[in-house]
């Protein structure tokens, strides 16, 4: 085999095509490798846009095979291993020639779709195209490079295709049209790979069995331990003993990799890859090789690093209280982002060059950051990279806690002014923020906050995050809240913008007698609860938006107390308004063929449909705009294009293949709500079914309140055919879970894992008061078989083949709903695909077995 470094214009000019073969698995690149890939472009953009010249980056191998010349002269290449960071140039390409179309760069588009796209000499057939993918992402691919109204579709070629998009207009907001030039120039001429070429005659399948099938690899951190220890013939025994087996030990093979990777950033290598880390440390101690007692201290060093390591990682074990008290915080806020700078604290700690007081102060700054912006909904892309540079970027002369505060406080790092927090705990919709543990952890805080004399103890009480204006409220609500709309707002729309912001939310262990009840029963509740912030909700005589807003306001000014402000009074989230970044983000991420409302984001983004609309009619290049439709399904009669195209939104909706009735209005299964928006964008909704499992006793109660509710809330022939759908289920060998919300929602489980690793399986989520079973497509893309796309294709396929049931394809990595009465109308079909359900899993595990 011949193997040469070469950049990716280099690669794929030429009149050739790489095919990608059929027994390769489908393209697979998820929203985290694309995001990495595009934290190491825009690094490169940066120094590029500075003036330097920066070394190429190397992306990694791509193995090829010689195939024939086809017709018209196209020498075909089969894509033995690489496809995937092959297949994302590409779509990052094919981005970027429609980005340049949509800002009228005309000339650079046409010049990126014929050096990167396709052979220009070829004008039909698949000879057309330099990138073949597998026949299962084929149609998804071309559809992109075609510039198809189906292009970005839910697929993750199309989701990948969407992504570039969206980080293209964020470089062209940031830094203009130079910036977007910039990225060109990075993905032609500054990603460096390895081009491997198979001779002619070799087996091409044995060599991608050989390069998939290389058994357990050694870790980084074996690697570095095989070298270091080759360089100690004399001492290498002893310091093994001494040293480096109790750090192994201690620390364990995953923190033991942490560490040495921590080691190198902490020491200024803030672009250190934990890929890499084996050759940076050897290119480091290199100057060590034939003086054993300077690597000896050099592993002393590390070994001693080890044990600050672990006093973040098991904060017990910090012998001063102030330390002790914010690294709990910070490891229970569940990130690691912040490990390098709190490593170097308390480096400066150990070495007397700060005090533990000075360094829990600066961790407590640290604390705000995250919380602030965790509140505020900034994006956590460049989190890594500022703590990673944080190291090296503190100012030595001041004392530390000053100077991370002043490193925070930098304009580009996006640390919210008070200004930006209450106006956020207003309007944000804080349980779609953070991860679930970390919306625990600002409720927990808020309350510690009020001091009590005889403080909740949360490490022992049952908890949970509750709505007190309930997510699915009965009419009595939606009456007290027609009192205070405005603007021609419905009950309906208000009850979105409110009900999931901080003013309304508190702790309870009662979740599931509070329900939906009305204000006057849950006040009882509240009032007998040990929570301060309860007992202040039971106070008020009544609670709809006024009273939402007056506590979202003294929470504000609570968290402003326990969470301090950058340096600098003005507004440090941008000139710009941080929830447009969000619509851009949400309208970017819609797959083709869908819709939605000025409600839905709205809701999403905290505020008013009427302001949504106003933006997108005086905001030109939002990409996505024509999705935005009345609640209806209708396109608001007030649209305009802001640069002159003469379509409507709904004839282009329809070449996506979106349905619209004989009254102009969009089917509704296509269309995607406020929840459906979060989870495109990655947030981590709170789910009934992602908790620990129920003891016993407790899940026969809350199998009874779901019967309960269901009877209570549905006809007896739903009710009928929703338990005898269940008692089928359980025939088939499957359990249930239940959830701990005020609607008791019911999961039909399989576990077809071991009892010391489950592998839990569910199709559906069935909610007994609002009358719906979710399809949990989010959930099973994440496990096998059903992380297959074609697999969850035909479990939707199956179920849109029963009357009453209209899926949307689109909806594949979402939770499609479709109403309980089909269980009634159709009891047999339904067992049939829950049949079919186990059926699939049972092969899948006969498989792994």
């Amino acid at each position: 085999m011949r193997a040469q470094e070469i950049t990716f214009l280099n690669l794929v000019q030429g009149q050739k095509q790489f095919q990608v073969p059929l027994y390769q698995r489908t393209y697979s690149w998820k929203q985290k490798d694309l995001q990495r890939l595009w934290e190491d472009v825009s690094e490169l953009v940066e120094l590029h846009l500075a003036g330097s010249s920066p070394a190429r980056h190397f992306l990694g191998s791509v193995v090829l095979a010689q195939g024939h010349i086809q017709a018209g002269g196209v020498q075909r290449w089969l894509v033995v291993d690489g496809q995937q960071r092959l297949t994302t140039l590409m779509l990052a390409f094919t981005a970027l020639r429609d980005h340049y179309k949509g800002t009228g760069a005309e000339d650079d588009a046409d010049r990126v779709h014929r050096q990167i796209l396709i052979n220009e000499f070829n004008k039909t057939g698949l000879d057309r195209y330099r990138l073949l993918p597998t026949q299962a992402d084929r149609d998804a691919y071309t559809a992109c490079v075609e510039s198809s109204p189906k292009a970005g579709g839910a697929d993750n070629i199309g989701c990948a295709y969407r992504f570039f998009l969206g980080v293209l207009e964020d470089m062209r907001e940031e830094r203009g049209a130079e910036g977007v030039g910039a990225v060109e120039t990075v993905l032609k001429d500054l990603l460096s790979i390895v081009e491997i070429s198979a001779e002619e005659g070799d087996n091409v399948y044995r060599i991608f069995e050989s390069i998939n099938n290389t058994g357990v690899g050694l870790s980084q951190s074996d690697l570095l331990r095989n070298y270091v220890f080759s360089l100690l013939p004399e001492h290498g025994e002893r310091v093994y003993r001494e040293l480096w087996l109790p750090m192994q030990q201690d620390l364990g093979p995953e923190n033991l990799e942490l560490l040495v990777w921590l080691d190198l950033v902490v020491r200024g290598h803030g672009k250190a890859k934990q890929s890499d880390i084996y050759r940076q440390q050897q290119k480091r101690l290199d100057a060590c090789k034939n003086d054993e007692e300077a690597l000896e201290q050099e592993i002393r060093l590390l070994a001693e690093r080890g044990e600050r390591l672990l006093r973040i990682l098991k904060p017990e074990r910090e012998g001063s209280a102030a330390l002790r008290i914010i690294l709990e915080r910070l490891g229970a806020w569940g990130s690691q982002t912040y490990y390098p700078l709190a490593l170097h604290l308390l480096d400066l700690v150990d070495a007397e060059e700060a005090t533990a007081e000075e360094a829990a102060e600066a961790l407590g700054y640290v604390e705000s950051y995250l919380v602030r912006r965790m509140i505020c909904q900034v994006p956590t892309n460049n989190l890594n990279r500022i703590f990673m540079d944080a190291p090296r970027e503190l100012e030595a002369d001041r004392p530390v806690a000053e100077a991370v505060r002043r490193l925070l406080s930098g304009r580009r790092r996006k640390w919210p002014s008070d200004e930006d927090l209450r106006e956020a705990i207003r309007t944000k919709p804080f349980y779609w923020s953070g991860r679930s543990t970390q919306r625990f952890q600002v409720l927990r805080r808020l309350e510690e906050s009020h001091a009590a004399s005889e403080p909740v103890d949360f490490e022992k009480a049952s908890l949970s995050v509750e709505h007190v204006l309930p997510q699915r409220p009965a009419q009595a609500w939606f009456d007290l809240l027609a009192e205070e709309t405005e603007d021609g707002q419905s009950p309906k729309e208000l009850h979105d913008l409110l009900v999931h912001t901080l003013g309304n939310l508190t702790l309870s262990g009662d979740n599931s007698k509070l329900s939906n009840h009305p204000f006057q029963r849950k006040q009882q509740i509240l009032d007998a609860s040990a929570l301060r912030m309860n007992q202040e909700i039971a106070a008020e005589e009544r609670w709809g938006k006024a009273e939402i807003l007056a506590r979202a306001d003294r929470l504000a000014e609570r968290a402003i107390g326990l969470w301090p402000a950058p340096i600098g009074s003005v507004k440090t989230v941008g000139d710009e308004w941080s929830g447009w970044a969000e619509l851009r983000a949400a309208l970017v991420a819609m797959p083709s063929g869908t819709w939605t409302s000025y409600g839905d984001v709205g809701e999403l983004i905290g505020l008013h449909a009427i302001g949504v609309g106003n933006h997108l009619a005086t905001k030109p290049g939002v990409i996505g705009a024509y999705r935005v439709l009345n609640s209806d399904g209708r396109v608001s009669p007030g649209f305009r294009w802001l640069d002159g195209r003469t379509e409507t939104p709904q004839e282009l909706l329809e070449q996506e293949g979106l349905p619209f009735d004989n009254a102009d209005r969009a089917h509704r299964s296509c269309r995607l709500t406020a929840p459906e928006l979060a989870a495109l964008l990655g947030r981590d909704l709170p789910s009934d079914s992602l908790h620990d499992p129920l003891p016993d006793t407790e899940n026969a109660a809350a199998a009874e309140r779901f019967r309960t509710q269901l009877s209570e809330n549905q006809t007896s022939a739903v009710a009928t055919g929703v338990l005898s759908a269940l008692h089928f289920w359980e025939r088939q060998g499957g359990v249930f879970d239940y959830g701990q919300a005020d609607e008791t929602s019911c999961f039909p489980m399989l576990d077809t894992g071991t009892p010391s690793q489950p592998h839990l399986l569910w199709p559906l989520a069935l909610y007994p008061v609002a009358g719906t079973a979710e399809v949990v497509f989010q959930y099973l893309k994440d496990r096998s078989p059903f992380d297959d796309t074609e697999v969850r294709r035909e479990l939707l396929r199956r179920l849109n083949e029963i009357d009453g049931i209209e899926l949307a394809e689109a909806k594949l990595d979402l939770r499609p709903s479709f109403p309980l009465q089909v269980f009634a109308d159709h009891p047999e079909e339904i067992c049939a695909v829950l049949e079919w359900f186990v059926h699939t899993a049972a092969l899948e595990l006969a498989q792994r077995t």
